[in-house]
């Protein structure tokens, strides 16, 4: 495995903490959801951070297979909305699931759901995911 590039990210203090990257862009304050018990402050939470990375990552790979395919889409318009639930397990700790609802304009159903089946198989969030938490993946289409 070739690795061709790396991010180093650091949290201080946990979920009511901060979190900062090492080049510089993420340098910001997290809160804990008053559903989770805490204050509902105006930082971000790790579901809310793996929402995003998992939807523009996701997003990425839909227009990788769409251009290897010669599919014609507007990657501008691609959008991916990440649900991330923080669940209690049954059998003791908690658990992520995620939904990806995929918006690919100008496409029909067959090729949309080629796009999103495609690219959950090459995404490496959906790699990193799969047989470990539940992902739900629903595909919008142009009305």
């Amino acid at each position: 495995m070739k690795t061709l590039y790396e991010a180093t990210t650091i949290a201080v203090g946990g979920r009511a903490g901060k979190v900062k990257s090492e080049e510089g862009p993420i340098d910001f304050n997290l809160s804990v959801p008053k559903a989770m018990g805490g204050d509902g402050g105006d930082g971000a939470n790790p579901e809310q951070l793996f929402g995003a990375a998992y939807a523009a990552c996701f997003g990425g790979a839909v227009q990788a297979i769409a251009k290897a395919k010669n599919i014609d889409v507007d990657d501008e318009k691609i959008s991916i909305e990440a649900t991330i639930g923080f669940c209690e397990s049954s059998k003791g700790g908690f658990l992520l699931e995620a939904t990806l609802d995929c918006f690919i304009p100008g496409v029909d159903l067959e090729t949309g759901e080629r796009l999103v089946n495609s690219a959950h198989e090459i995404c490496p969030f959906s790699k990193a995911t799969r047989d470990n938490i539940t992902v739900t993946l629903n595909l919008l289409l142009d009305e």
